[in-house]
Order: structure tokens, then sequence, then C-alpha cells
């Protein structure tokens, strides 16, 4: 006795929605990915008459002096004694780094002192002081 073949079962995955998946799985993450911002402590920078922009962003760590001396280095809060170690380590890490100081106009010189004397510390002499033009 033979028995009769069956309907035969198709095993292959269909491709043609593929590009339609792939076209939506990249609107969605181009949507949903935030990129990433310092946005440091709330500072006002004092006015200059000529600035220079930096050459590139990727040997650069922004160091933030509020007018309270409260200072922050890449969205963190250190104390003034805790420079030298961060700055070091950053500058072993990537000894091209430079460092962009954005000091509040009304923060008294004698804390951009002591942060000055923790960067030699760390051997950070790369510095680059941070301000607005002034359009007047």
């Amino acid at each position: 006795m033979r028995f009769k073949k069956k309907t035969k079962i198709s095993s292959e995955i269909s491709t043609a929605s593929m590009p339609d998946i792939i076209f939506m799985l990249l609107v969605f993450f181009m949507v949903t990915t935030v990129l990433r911002e310092y946005s440091g402590l709330q500072v006002t920078l004092p006015k200059a008459q000529r600035i220079e922009k930096l050459e590139g962003k990727r040997d650069v760590a922004h160091i933030w002096i509020s007018k309270d001396g409260i200072v922050s280095i890449e969205d963190k809060l250190y104390a003034m004694d805790n420079v030298r170690n961060v700055m070091y380590d950053k500058r072993a890490a990537n000894p091209r780094v430079t460092v962009s100081l954005k000091a509040d106009q009304a923060v008294k010189m004698e804390k951009i002192s002591d942060l000055h004397i923790e960067l030699r510390k760390a051997d950070a002499l790369k510095l680059n002081y941070s301000a607005k033009l002034d359009m007047d």
C-alpha cells in the first residue's frame, strides 16, 4: 500500500518586507537616540572682544566653576582637592587633552588661582578660557 504525498510545506522565510523592517528600525533609533551634551553648572561667561574656537572637541576636558566656587568636571561635582586626581587620570588616558575652563564672571580670582595650582600638579598645562563674544 502506497501513501499519497500530502501538500509540500515551504520552509523558506519571505524577505520581501525586510527593507521595510530595517527602515522602521533605523527611524526608531534615530528618533530615540539622544546625543549627550555637557550641561555643567549654570555660569555666566565673561565677555570678550575676540574669541577663537577650539580645533576639536575630542581632546577637551570641560571644567565649570560657579560663582560660589563649586567645581564641575564633565558634569560631575568635585572638591577642589580632587581636581588634581581627576585631571591626572584624564592626562594619563589622553596626553593631548586641553582643559576648557568655563568660569562664572563673578567667581573670585582666588578660586581660579587654586584651580590653576591643582591643574599644574596634574600636569594639565594646556588651558583654554571660555567666554562669550561681546557684540557691543
